[in-house]
Parts: structure tokens; C-alpha cells; sequence
């Protein structure tokens, strides 16, 4: 199946927001098993939209469209939609239900109902955060088309509370897939050790997408049902297993920080972190994670010597030897900022994000330490000269918190 993503708002047009609506969307449909083949961007404007969706049901099986469902006067998608496909418009009971109770114990002004109305013979999608109903119909000229909210929050729970099951109707097979999420090697390597296998596989699929410092490897099957696909599923990502190692650190998980908290938590142990050229991006980071409190100490952004000095203790004589970029000091930073906030592990970060070097090591040069009670270990990374400044800082975070899971796990430390 075929889709087209098409993104109604003017704000999109003028750049006043991003639309993020149209990445989370592709990777939805992607997963699904869905080709996305275009996106198009519509003002709020009924001719206009007329125009993108006469392009669009020639050339796409699915039809999705974002925005335009609220109660003012510029939210026209669904009754443009309806107009140019000879819908019928019906008023949902419990649409108007689920709309009163959100307003109780404030005005509902009546321009709020318009959201109330749906096609006739749709599969309505009622919103869990907010106040307009989506809904997924096929057409009579047999295109399918799918009304979301503009919203990202609201456009993200609808697809999991019935977006998602209406787009697997659509077949008589369902589409399942397993993102398996690694660290340590890069997309054309990764792609090398699996290319003859990737292009062998017909059902299921694999594929690599580069993140971040990052690759996802996305199985991909098509059966019946769960139990059916995860039995295709499963000798693949085996075989990943195999060939990839302890780079994969884990299967359907979000982040490597995400992994290290669950390690933690599982040995109820904690860490702490001392930051220079990473500027408090790793407490950032963990700190984004819902119970992260319980097992982060707390994090010390030292981005000067002084800093260095008055807040976690290090020797002066030691930064003047050295230089703040430097194993030494990335190892006085870990057991410092370990002994100070009381953790069972210490991260240190220091290195050079650019643009400008230190006359001694290139941009992209980054130590970073890990202490514990037992021993301090500090490895020297070399994360491209021509890297800017925030790839550098995602990269050095990236491995402060591969090292601390390989530490966790008993995993050799790359």
C-alpha cells in the first residue's frame, strides 16, 4: 500500500512550527509496512486542499492528513474532505459525551460541537489528550483516508489508540516489526557484515537506518498474526545476534540511557556525572527519564578549570600538567564527582567540541572516565574534526553511557 501524507496548517507554511506531524507519521507508516511516497504541505484553505487530495488519490492507495480538525473557523479538513469525496457527515454521540467531559467545571463554547462530526460508516478514533476525533473511512472511489489531529501529542495517541488497528485492517495479513538498536559501528559497516543476508530476505525484512552516532536494524514481518510473525521474526534477529554481538544493546528499547537506568535499577545501584565539553547534556538526558531519581545522584557541569577546582576539588597542579583535556583529568573528574555525590559509578567527561582545538589535541577529541569503588578506567575517543559541536556532544554522551551498560553488564569496555 501507497500513502500520502498530507499536512494542513498555514503555520507549517510560514515556518512558525515544525512539522514533526509528517516525520512521526512516516516512521508509524514505515513500521506498518506502508510506503510513504509523498508529502505534501496545505495551507487552510478548502481549494487548496481540494487540489492536494485530487493529486493525491491518483497516485496513493492511503491518504493521510494532519490538522484542520478543531472548532475554529480555519480547522476545514474534515468538511473539505467530506465535500470532495461525497461523504456523508453524521454527529457522534460519544464524541460529544467524551467533548463535554473534558470541559466540566468550564464553559464549552458551541463552536466546540463541530468536532462532533464524522463521516458516515467511519471508524472513529477519539482523542485520549485532547478534544478533536479523528477517524479512518474508504472512500467510494476506494481510496482510504485517514483524519488526524495537528497536535503531535494528540496525533501520536491517536495512532495508538486505533490508528494503528485500522491501518492493519486495511489487509488480510498484519505488518509486525522489531527495531534491534546498537552502538559502536557505523551504518555501512553494519550494512557490510548483513548485506547478503538483508538481500536475500523477502518475509521478513531487515533494514539499517542511521541515528544519531546510532543504527537501527528494523525486522519486519508480515503474517496472519503476532505469534505468526514473531516466529518469522525471530531467526533473523538471531542471526543479528551473531553477527553483531555486544553492540546491540537491546531490542525495542528507546535510548542507551534508558537501558543503563534499567541496569541500575535492577542492581539498585547509582551514578553521577562531571561534565565539561558535554555541558550537562548526559543529566539532561537520564534526567528525561521517568524514574531517573532513583538512581542518578545528580550531575556537575565543571566547564572551566575554576569550576573544576571549586566545585569537585582537583588539583590545580594537575590541570596545569595536563591540560583540562586530558586523561588524568577525566579521571579526576569520575572518582571526584563519585566520591562527592556518593555513587556506586562516576562519569567524567572533558574534550574539545570546537570550533577550535587546544593546541595540543584536534576538535573531536574526548576522555571520558568511569570510576567505582574498585578502579578508574578513562578512554580517549577521536570523534571527527569536521564533527560540529552538537554531534560531538551527543557522540561523547553516547559513549558515556555505552561504557557505563558495558560496565554493568560485564561487557568488554571498547
Amino acid at each position: 500500500m501507497n500513502a500520502e501524507i498530507i499536512s494542513v496548517g498555514t503555520e507549517l507554511l510560514l515556518g512558525n512550527i515544525v512539522n514533526t506531524d509528517a516525520r512521526d507519521l512516516a516512521v508509524a507508516l514505515s513500521e506498518l509496512g506502508i510506503n510513504v511516497y509523498w508529502q505534501t504541505v496545505v495551507g487552510d484553505n478548502p481549494e487548496r486542499l481540494s487540489a492536494a487530495l485530487e493529486i493525491a488519490r491518483e497516485r496513493a492507495d492511503l491518504i493521510v492528513t494532519t490538522g484542520g480538525l478543531g472548532p475554529t473557523c480555519d480547522d476545514l479538513t474534515k468538511q473539505t474532505i467530506a465535500d470532495f469525496f461525497g461523504a456523508e457527515l453524521y454527529f457522534d454521540r460519544r464524541a460529544e459525551t467524551e467533548l463535554r467531559e473534558f470541559f466540566a467545571g468550564r464553559e464549552m463554547t458551541d463552536n466546540n460541537l463541530r468536532q462532533c462530526w464524522l463521516p458516515v460508516g467511519c471508524t472513529p478514533f477519539y482523542n485520549t489528550c485532547g478534544t478533536a476525533p479523528g477517524c479512518g473511512f474508504r472512500a467510494g472511489d476506494g481510496t482510504v483516508v485517514m483524519m488526524l489531529p495537528g497536535p503531535p501529542k494528540e496525533l501520536k495517541a491517536m495512532l495508538d489508540h486505533g490508528g494503528q488497528d485500522f491501518l492493519r485492517s486495511l489487509s488480510g495479513s498484519q505488518i509486525w516489526s522489531h527495531n534491534i538498536m546498537t552502538f559502536g559501528m557505523g551504518e555501512s559497516a553494519i550494512e557490510d557484515k548483513l548485506r547478503e543476508r538483508m538481500n536475500a530476505l523477502k518475509n521478513p525484512t531487515l533494514a539499517p537506518y542511521a541515528k544519531e552516532g546510532e543504527v537501527r536494524l528494523r525486522v519486519t514481518a508480515r503474517a496472519s498474526g503476532r505469534e505468526a510473525a514473531e516466529m518469522l521474526m525471530a531467526p533473523v534477529i538471531g542471526e543479528v545476534r551473531a553477527v553483531l554481538g555486544d553492540i546491540i544493546y537491546g531490542i525495542d528499547v528507546p535510548s542507551l540511557e534508558a537501558v543503563v537506568l534499567r541496569e541500575l535499577r535492577a542492581r539498585n545501584q547509582t551514578f553521577a556525572a562531571a561534565e565539561s565539553c558535554t555541558g550537562g547534556l548526559i543529566a539532561k538526558r537520564f534526567t528525561d527519564l521517568p524514574g531517573a531519581s532513583a538512581v542518578f545522584r545528580g550531575g556537575v557541569t565543571v566547564y572551566t578549570n575554576e569550576a573544576k577546582m571549586k566545585l569537585l576539588g582537583l588539583d590545580p597542579a594537575l590541570l596545569e600538567t595536563h591540560g583540562a583535556v586530558s586523561r588524568p583529568v577525566a579521571e579526576a573528574l569520575a572518582r571526584s564527582v563519585r566520591e562527592t555525590l556518593g555513587a556506586d559509578y562516576g562519569i567524567g567527561v572533558t574534550g574539545l567540541a570546537g570550533p577550535d582545538g587546544d593546541g595540543l589535541h584536534p576538535v573531536g577529541t574526548v576522555f571520558v572516565g568511569l570510576a567505582s569503588a574498585q578502579s578508574v578506567e578513562v578512554w580517549a575517543l577521536s570523534l571527527g574534526e569536521r564533527s560540529d559541536r552538537a554531534r560531538i556532544r551527543a557522540l561523547a554522551a553516547n559513549h558515556a553511557f555505552d561504557l557505563l551498560r558495558r560496565k554493568l553488564t560485564g561487557l568488554p569496555l571498547l
